[in-house]
């Protein structure tokens, strides 16, 4: 009788597979053995990829993931977010997320799919700046509570203020992707409409850098629209109250840009497009692409335009590619991106950092390989900011803070690679500024080329870097200005101090000489001290006053554009 070995059945029960009688599985048996893999099963066993690296991060995530979508489904609803989180510690490292919002609601039939399916969503195939992408985020959380403490997510939602609001409890089948509905009903809700959602999670809460208060913090800074009230697990409340009504400039939906498009993605656009010639699929599927320049696209290609999408070879495919990068195209609308601005991008710095000096950059939108994307800066400078550390930096992509990864993220090494000595700074080496000082970056894109799924960091395209570096070059002339002038006015209010202590002695002095009295002696003391204090007020002018020391502003600006060129060079 053969030898048998042990082999997962299709649901993990152990079965015998026989062998060949030189000791072998039988390809039949292995055969057997394969089986598909389920989207939710594979995060199930991968958590890791999707944020839930570890209970602080996973709490972390879980809020994260509730907030963007609800901030996501206000803008969408031209209505001004109010968002309440709370974080509830239920013990032995459970804690309950409850986050709720003010917006438009959620269709009922809609509900289980957003919640409680992976990869569900509008978003992937929508061209243009946006917070999520994938239809995974919030999903993801509803599967972690699941697998931590065996508990259904719980959904209100509410579309109008004279229906009921809808009630779900919901698992997630992660073998086949789909919603389990443990529980549907209807309740009375006081909100006229909004969607809350309660989750109950293995976690752990810590403050810091990477917690929730940080990440609510950041939030607000870039997000000067929405108010955000937060209650964490030690029951302290904190409101981040918005600082401007105007609500986010919409971004516009764009078609693919040839210059960025890939062969195989091609040879899928021309199988799948309702278009009869080879001209009109490049001029209706492609943005910026006349009539004319697909004519052109073609006679590059040797293509006749009046060709069938569909009987274009991969040969012939490949030979459009080439000519799409021979032929002169403009560049794609700027519309699909929505910048803070750097005015509201200051106003919500100074709402969350108390420092003495701000200023900020929103640099022109640029293209790298067909993506539009854009690059805002902003730096706060003195006040309460510890002196003797590191800069504090903040990354943000589409509005959203990047807490994790910030050694391996491209943003940090834009700012690292910047020469902040020139902007009268302390850095050693490669490494952060010291001093009291934040720096704000912002990449706002219609696609953000994240490291991984969790979107942590940007990876590191030196097209990306370099425009970032020349936003904190732009910001730190600005900055440097202010610090070399205070500075300078440091030292001249230091050496008006040895004048002042020496004032008295100097007017005895002057006294004995001419045989005043001390009547005399007490006027020549008075009227020394006058003309000290009418320098020390413009010195003070030539510091802080734009339109004062003019000369001193254009060298420092000139030095700073000469650094440019230098960089630019280099790469």
């Amino acid at each position: 009788m053969a030898e048998k070995n042990e082999t997962l059945g299709s649901f993990g029960a152990a079965k015998k597979a026989p062998k060949n009688n030189n000791g072998t599985v039988h390809a039949v048996e292995l055969a057997k053995r394969q089986r598909d893999i389920g989207v939710g099963e594979f995060f199930a066993r991968n958590k890791h990829l999707l944020g839930f690296d570890n209970p602080r991060k996973a709490l972390l995530t879980t809020v994260k993931e509730a907030v963007d979508n609800s901030i996501d489904a206000c803008e969408e609803a031209r209505i001004l977010p109010e968002i309440n989180v709370q974080v509830i510690d239920m013990g032995n490292e459970r804690f309950r997320v409850v986050v709720e919002d003010n917006g438009p609601g959620i269709v009922k039939k809609q509900i289980p799919k957003i919640f409680a399916k992976l990869l569900y969503g509008s978003k992937f195939h929508s061209k243009k700046q946006q917070r999520g992408q994938q239809g995974i985020g919030i999903s993801a959380s509803v599967m972690y509570g699941q697998l931590t403490t065996g508990r259904s997510a719980k959904i209100t939602s509410k579309t109008d203020h004279n229906k009921p609001a809808n009630y779900y409890e919901l698992h997630i089948n992660t073998q086949q992707n789909k919603p389990e509905i443990i529980k549907e009903a209807t309740k009375e809700w006081k909100k006229p409409q909004g969607t809350k959602i309660e989750i109950d999670l293995e976690g752990s809460y810590q403050k810091g850098a990477q917690s929730i208060d940080e990440y609510l913090k950041e939030t607000a800074v870039v997000n000067p629209h929405v108010t955000l009230i937060y209650v964490n697990p030690k029951a302290e409340q904190f409101i981040f109250q918005r600082v401007s009504e105007e609500f986010p400039k919409e971004a516009k939906e764009i078609k693919p840009h040839p210059y960025g498009v890939e062969l195989g993605v091609l040879m899928s656009m021309l199988r799948d497009t309702p278009a009869r010639t080879l001209q009109a699929f490049m001029t209706s599927e492609f943005s910026r692409v006349s009539p004319g320049v697909a004519k052109e696209v073609c006679a590059e290609a040797r293509l006749e335009p009046r060709m069938k999408p569909g009987a274009v070879t991969r040969e012939d495919a490949e030979k459009i590619v080439r000519g799409f990068q021979k032929v002169r195209i403009m560049a794609p609308p700027t519309d699909c991106l929505s910048p803070i601005t750097s005015e509201l991008l200051e106003k919500g710095l100074k709402k969350e950092v108390n420092a003495e000096f701000y200023t900020s950059v929103t640099r022109a939108p640029v293209v790298y390989k067909g993506n539009p994307f854009q690059v805002e800066v902003a730096l706060a400078y003195g006040g309460e900011q510890l002196k003797d550390k590191a800069a504090k930096l903040m990354r943000f992509a589409n509005r959203v803070p990047l807490l994790y990864q910030q050694g391996a993220c491209g943003t940090s090494k834009a700012v690292t690679g910047t020469n902040w000595k020139s902007y009268g700074l302390q850095q050693s080496g490669s490494n952060l500024p010291v001093g009291p000082l934040t720096i704000v970056v912002h990449i706002a894109s219609v696609w953000v080329p994240f490291t991984s799924e969790s979107k942590e960091a940007i990876a590191h395209y030196e097209d990306i870097i370099k425009e970032m570096k020349l936003a904190l070059q732009e910001a730190g002339r600005v900055l440097g200005s202010y610090v070399k002038k205070k500075h300078r006015v440091n030292l001249e209010l230091k050496k008006r101090g040895y004048i002042e202590k020496y004032i008295p002695k100097l007017a005895e002095a002057v006294k004995d000489i001419l045989g005043d009295g001390e009547s005399e002696k007490e006027a020549i003391e008075t009227h020394l001290i006058d003309l000290l204090e009418k320098t020390r007020g413009q010195v003070e002018d030539m510091a802080f006053d734009p339109s004062k020391n003019v000369e001193y502003d254009e060298q420092f600006a000139k030095i700073g554009k000469e650094e440019e060129s230098n960089d630019e060079k280099q790469a």
